[in-house]
Parts: C-alpha cells; sequence; structure tokens
C-alpha cells in the first residue's frame, strides 16, 4: 500500500505539471480570441502573483490524488461498514477481500479474527450444554440408587420386614446399592480429575509387556468363571513406554472388563502387543457380540451406554472408557475401536520410549486392587 501511495504521488504530481502546462497554452489561444478572458487572467496573476500556477498545479494535484485514491476510499468504507454489521452479532458475514494491499490484509484479519470468535461461541455453547447434560445425567444415576437405598432403609425403619431373613435381605440390597453409588461417586471425581488434568502422574519408563502379562494373570480367575481364556501376543523383546503406569492399569482393566462382560460367548479374549514406527501399539480382542455402527461412534462418550435397558445394577457409570480415553490422551496417545461380525477390538496407542530415557521396570505392586475395577460401558 505505501509503494501504491507514492506511486499514485508521483502520477498525481506530473499529471498536474502536464495539466497545468496544458492549460495555459488552451488559455494563451483562447485570450488571443476573447479579450474578456484575456482580462480575467490579467486579473487572476494580478489576485495571486506568480503563486497563481503553483496553487493551479496544487489543485490539479489534489484532484488527481483523490481520483486515484477514491477506490481506497470507497473499499476502506466498505470495511467500516463489514465490522460494524459483523459488530451486531452477525459472525457468519465475512468481510470481501478485494485488495492485495494492507486494507486487504486486515479484512483477512478481521474474517479470521471472527472465525476464532465463532468457534470459542460455539465451544462455550457446547460446555454449557455439556454442563447441563452431566447435571442431569448425575443427577438421575444417583437418584436410581439413593431411591432404592431410601426406601429399603424406610421399611426396616418402619418395621415392615416379616423377619430376620427379610430384614437381612433388605439390608443386602441397600448395601448393594450403596456400593453402586460409591462407584459413580468414584468415577465422577475420577473423570473430573482426568478431564481437567488435575491428577497427578507418576512418570516412569517400563516394560508394556510385562504389565499385560500381569493384568492377564490377575484376571485368570475372572475369566474361567465365564468360561473365556486369555492370551497374550507379543514379541519376546522388551516394548518400553513412558508415563504412569497405575493410570495405564486402569485403562486396561477397564477394556478386559468390558472384554469379559460382552465377549461371553466368545470363548476367548485375545491382547496383542506390538510396535509400529515410534508407537506401542495394544488390541483388546473379544469374540462375543459385535456392537452398532449407530453405537459405535459413541463409546467414548461420558454416560453413554451400549445397552440402553439396563440400569447400574447390570451395568456401569457409564464413564469408564470416558475415562480412559481421557488417560491414554494425557499419555500422547490414541484410543479407537472397531467391531464386526466376528470380533470387538479397542486398540490404543501410545509413544514409544525415547532411546535415552532412564529405563525403570516398575509396575504396580497390586495391579486390579485400584483403577476402574473392572467397571464397564
Amino acid at each position: 500500500m505505501t509503494f501504491r501511495l507514492l506511486l499514485h504521488l508521483a502520477l498525481s504530481a506530473a499529471l498536474s505539471v502536464i495539466t497545468s502546462v496544458l492549460l495555459i497554452v488552451v488559455a494563451e489561444r483562447l485570450a488571443s480570441q476573447f479579450p474578456s478572458l484575456r482580462q480575467f487572467a490579467h486579473l487572476l496573476i494580478d489576485q495571486f502573483g506568480d503563486f497563481t500556477l503553483v496553487i493551479l498545479a496544487l489543485g490539479l494535484f489534489l484532484v488527481y490524488l483523490l481520483l486515484f485514491q477514491q477506490r481506497q476510499f470507497r473499499y476502506f468504507r466498505d470495511v467500516s461498514r463489514s465490522v460494524r454489521y459483523i459488530s451486531d452479532g452477525n459472525f457468519n458475514f465475512q468481510v470481501p477481500v478485494r485488495q492485495k494491499n494492507e486494507l486487504g490484509d486486515l479484512a483477512s484479519y478481521i474474517n479470521y479474527l471472527v472465525h476464532k470468535l465463532q468457534l470459542s461461541l460455539d465451544d462455550e455453547r457446547r460446555a454449557e450444554q455439556t454442563k447441563s447434560e452431566l447435571i442431569t445425567n448425575v443427577s438421575h444415576d444417583l437418584r436410581t440408587p439413593l431411591t432404592s437405598i431410601i426406601g429399603y432403609l424406610g421399611l426396616i425403619e418402619q418395621d415392615r420386614y416379616r423377619d430376620e431373613v427379610e430384614l437381612r435381605q433388605y439390608v443386602h440390597i441397600a448395601y448393594e446399592k450403596s456400593k453402586r453409588l460409591n462407584v459413580l461417586i468414584n468415577d465422577l471425581f475420577d473423570y473430573t480429575r482426568m478431564r481437567y488434568e488435575t491428577s497427578p502422574q507418576r512418570i516412569h519408563t517400563f516394560n508394556l509387556t510385562e504389565l499385560l502379562r500381569q493384568l492377564l494373570i490377575q484376571y485368570r480367575v475372572p475369566l474361567e468363571e465365564v468360561g473365556l481364556t486369555g492370551a497374550l501376543h507379543a514379541p519376546s523383546g522388551k516394548l518400553m513406554v513412558t508415563g504412569d503406569s497405575d493410570k495405564l492399569v486402569r485403562v486396561f482393566e477397564n477394556l478386559l472388563a468390558n472384554a469379559i462382560h460382552y465377549g461371553k460367548d466368545g470363548g476367548k479374549v485375545d491382547l496383542h502387543a506390538s510396535a509400529e514406527g515410534l508407537e506401542a501399539v495394544v488390541e483388546v480382542v473379544n469374540y462375543g457380540e459385535m456392537i452398532s455402527s449407530v453405537d459405535l461412534p459413541h463409546l467414548f462418550d461420558r454416560f453413554y451406554r451400549v445397552d440402553k435397558a439396563r440400569g447400574l445394577s447390570s451395568g456401569g457409570s457409564g464413564l469408564g472408557l470416558a475415562i480412559a480415553k481421557s488417560i491414554i490422551e494425557q499419555h500422547g496417545g490414541k484410543v479407537s475401536a472397531a467391531s464386526d461380525p466376528y470380533l470387538t477390538s479397542f486398540q490404543i496407542r501410545l509413544p514409544l520410549a525415547l532411546e535415552t530415557a532412564p529405563v525403570n521396570p516398575a509396575l504396580p505392586s497390586k495391579i486390579g486392587d485400584e483403577g476402574l475395577g473392572g467397571k464397564s460401558l
């Protein structure tokens, strides 16, 4: 724009000089034919003296400069009107970018600013909607077991039971509901910590293959109870990753518990571990019922349950996979799911440990004692 302005100034100056000379030539010819014009010319010269030509050239210079800059002024006016229109809340409108200069750049920056503002507003609306959904879901999931607890304790308080056997049955039901309530509350706290990264991490480098092997040993009895066998398919070498092994155990516990719960008819659960490029890839595979294509994209959404009909008594809080996703993302990895009529697979990708990272083979001392506790979707 600066170069163009200098060019316009130079052209205006040149044209004003040329036009002044032409006007003088034309005026002299007209003055010889029309005496009245000669008298008018002498009057101007007497009035302004030697500055007559300077004033004429300066006036022409300003006229030419305004003509050259008219397009710029008009575009500046359009940009100003567009900004005023956007400021009224019309964020879908864009400032037209018609020139490759500073004004055009300004229009592009304004459009980019409006785009980012629109994204920010959309995120804020989604956050508000998510907050409302969270309150609704939490209220519903907390109210269901709490209502049962209050109901059965009320029966006990009012001595509305036939004998000690029925009394123990009421106490047992209230106790089980209390445990389910405790699971949900703990999951809510865990999800909040993972979501906002407030939970501290104990980072070290460990052998992921050994962690999976220990986890399968821990889950040998639960697998056998439902008629399943578990197998780990991994290379003979170490698969070293850096992260919080306690939190990663919770992820694999959740996936393995889901595989047990939904893959009972498949006869086995397979864990595949391998290295692909700079990533460690782990797949937890079961051969049970297929997850529908409708449910598959929402598996990692909080409070989402594949079986909408089941309550807390037969299913988890709906936060297990959401927590698992948060943990994996905190470790710079990705988690995904795939399902077909033959198998269902959950795949986790984690960055491999750098060769220069200090190796600490320490693993959680009690795999399965903490974590998601085998919660399912």
